[in-house]
């Protein structure tokens, strides 16, 4: 089982779609690492680190679905609390990368589009929630976690419309000349509708806790980790001292051990009973009890009684070393699950100490921004 709800796979969008969502994804990718480069230095290293280990652990518990099907949070909210808009857009890119190429969570044709989702649309709505509902509030005040929780779930909502839109709009466009759609199946109001239901109810609150959550732990252990998203907030007390208790690894220490403790948890996510919407392989367009599921989470409107011609052939075009977070050489389904979720996010943390290391003599260009 695999967690696929807007981690749209091979297949499912054409090559024409595809193209389009790489080119709508790549001028915000190039405004993020602009930024970044002129910001990247050994204090926000360590954070870029965290967040997106933290995303993709997130990602790794499914939570059920009306209809039979999983979904789950992805951590944008928080992500983009404490890096900001452009920060966490590459934080989530980096997690969605790695999913994709290690473990076969999203596409590699239909990467552009998972990234302008879930770390593009997300990250810059979540921003936008956030900074209207928090305004000039303390760092330690109980509006900030409010804002936190409402950007995280109003920001994972807006990454399923898009996902939604992408998805209906494949058979309107791209049919065979029997009228038979090519890429994904259902029209959009279906595949909308089976995006926001799920999202709206289930895995929109399980976005909210976490955004909330960790703001809150924030608030308390390390309130200057909220200070850049947070420029008319007034300084006092804890909020004031600078760099000290942002600069470094010492200062997302916790957050990893955090980490850690999930990392132990992650088999809780495989307990969610059912598959994603939108997961199905090419196989399972044939297989009777798995077109009933279909059915179910579909309006009970029957799939093709095939797979659709081009997603058969895109669906095959990447073959990750261990697909669904099973690797093939461990045989306990629930080690394995752990196992993957350790390889990822330290394949993450590696890709950051190497940066941490390559960047580690660039001083702080913004010392004056911070309390």
């Amino acid at each position: 089982m695999t967690h696929l709800l807007m981690h749209i796979p091979d297949g499912y969008l054409s090559p024409s779609t595809c193209a389009v969502m790489y080119a709508s994804a790549i001028p915000f990718w190039a405004v993020a690492l602009r930024k970044l480069k002129r910001a990247l230095n050994t204090r926000l290293i360590p954070r870029l680190s965290v967040f997106s280990a933290l995303s993709f652990i997130i990602m790794m518990f499914n939570v059920p679905l009306p209809g039979g099907t999983t979904g789950h949070a992805v951590g944008v909210g928080i992500a983009t609390v404490v890096l900001g808009p452009w920060a966490s857009t590459v934080a989530i890119s980096i997690a969605v990368f790695i999913q994709a190429v290690f473990f076969g969570d999203g596409g590699i044709t239909t990467f552009g589009a998972n990234c302008f989702n879930m770390a593009i649309v997300g990250s810059l709505v979540s921003y936008v929630v956030y900074r209207l509902t928090a305004r000039r509030a303390p760092l330690t005040s109980p509006r900030r976690v409010f804002a936190a929780a409402a950007a995280g779930y109003v920001g994972i909502n807006a990454s399923a419309l898009c996902a939604g839109i992408e998805l209906g709009i494949q058979p309107l466009l791209f049919r065979t000349t029997t009228g038979a759609p090519l890429y994904a199946p259902y029209p959009p109001h279906i595949a909308i509708s089976a995006m926001m239901i799920g999202h709206l109810a289930f895995a929109g609150l399980a976005e909210l806790v976490i955004s909330g959550s960790v703001v809150a732990y924030l608030q308390r252990a390390n309130p200057a980790l909220l200070r850049e998203t947070a420029p008319g907030a007034p300084c006092a007390g804890a909020e004031s001292s600078g760099y000290a208790s942002t600069a470094g690894w010492s200062a997302v220490r916790s957050l990893w051990a955090g980490i850690a403790l999930l990392m132990v948890l992650t088999p809780l996510g495989i307990l969610a009973a059912g598959t994603a919407w939108g997961e199905w392989s090419a196989r399972t367009f044939s297989d009777p009890a798995a077109r009933q599921k279909i059915a179910a989470a579909s309006r009970h409107i029957p799939p093709p009684a095939h797979a659709p011609r081009g997603l058969a052939r895109l669906s095959t075009l990447w073959t990750a070393p261990f697909p669904g977070y099973f690797p093939s050489f461990i045989h306990q389904r629930a080690f394995g699950y752990l196992m993957s979720g350790i390889f990822g996010a330290g394949i993450i943390l590696m890709i950051f100490l190497i940066a941490s290391w390559v960047f580690r003599d660039r001083p702080p260009a913004d010392e004056n921004k911070v309390c």
